[in-house]
């Protein structure tokens, strides 16, 4: 009878064991996947389950086989491959939104850099209006001067030619006296020559005789250093009285030529004139 009792109680528990290891764990929800919330992820789609557990071995099974293990991996592998190609697209898509800001960037660099020479070329531009204005006021303003002083003559050199009496005909150093003065007013512009001729005797005929000396005087001046005819101007006084250094007048004795020359601002106004604008400083201005 103990045999029997020894035998049976064995084989009870072999017999129960089974069933006790397929029996869930108080220490583990099973309605924990059920219940999860569902989460946002990579993918779109819900997180992986745990796998639940099967046959007489439960999760650890010692002696799993190909298909067990392939049908525990697959989602795995499948939720490994996803996450690669959506790697692989989120990289690209990095790649080319860099490219488009690096392209971009560059592009507004190359218009800043445009658009500050063309400032740079507008301030040039504008610095040289300005100067041109100054200049502009500036000739203006001379060339007012000059308008309102143009029947101004000032007295810049004064000669005087001694005759004797009855004499017209220059002496060698009446010449050097002319040719001295005629020098100082080659090529310039804005003056007049004033020749008076003045002589002895009384009447028409110290007139006669003083005009006769200051047209020998005009004409050297005329043939010998090409001075203009309109630019002398010529008169005969006769005996005129002339005021002496005691303020005195008195006639003179024998004759003499005064030869007086007259500027105004006209000369002043030729040498402040700008010089022309030459090809080669058109083709030097910025554009």
């Amino acid at each position: 009878m103990n045999t029997r009792i020894l035998i049976t109680l064995p084989l009870a528990a072999v017999l129960a064991f089974p069933a006790f290891a397929q029996t869930p764990s108080s220490d583990t929800p099973a309605t924990a996947p059920a219940t999860a919330q569902s989460t946002d992820t990579a993918t779109g789609k819900q997180p992986l389950q745990p796998p639940s557990r099967e046959g007489f071995w439960g999760r650890v099974n010692p002696f799993a086989r190909k298909n067990y293990v392939k049908r525990q991996t697959d989602p795995i592998r499948d939720r490994v491959n996803e996450l690669d190609d959506l790697t692989a697209t989120n990289s690209k898509s990095i790649k080319d939104t860099d490219a488009r800001t690096q392209a971009g960037i560059k592009l507004a660099s190359d218009k800043a850099d445009v658009a500050d020479q063309h400032a740079i070329d507008a301030g040039n531009r504008a610095t040289m209006a300005q100067q041109s204005a100054q200049q502009v006021t500036t000739r203006i303003q001379t060339v007012e001067t000059v308008v309102g002083n143009i029947d101004q003559y000032k007295a810049s050199n004064q000669t005087e030619i001694r005759f004797r009496p009855g004499q017209t005909v220059l002496s060698k150093n009446a010449k050097d006296a002319l040719d001295e003065m005629a020098n100082t007013v080659s090529g310039q512009r804005g003056y007049i020559i004033e020749v008076q001729g003045f002589s002895s005797g009384k009447g028409q005929i110290a007139i006669q005789n003083s005009q006769k000396m200051a047209e020998s005087v005009v004409r050297y001046m005329v043939l010998n250093h090409e001075i203009p005819v309109y630019r002398i101007y010529l008169v005969g006084m006769g005996n005129a009285p002339v005021a002496s250094e005691d303020a005195k007048t008195k006639h003179i004795i024998g004759g003499r030529v005064e030869i007086s020359l007259l500027k105004n601002d006209l000369e002043q106004l030729s040498s402040n004139a700008p010089a022309p604008v030459t090809s080669a400083d058109q083709q030097q201005q910025p554009k």
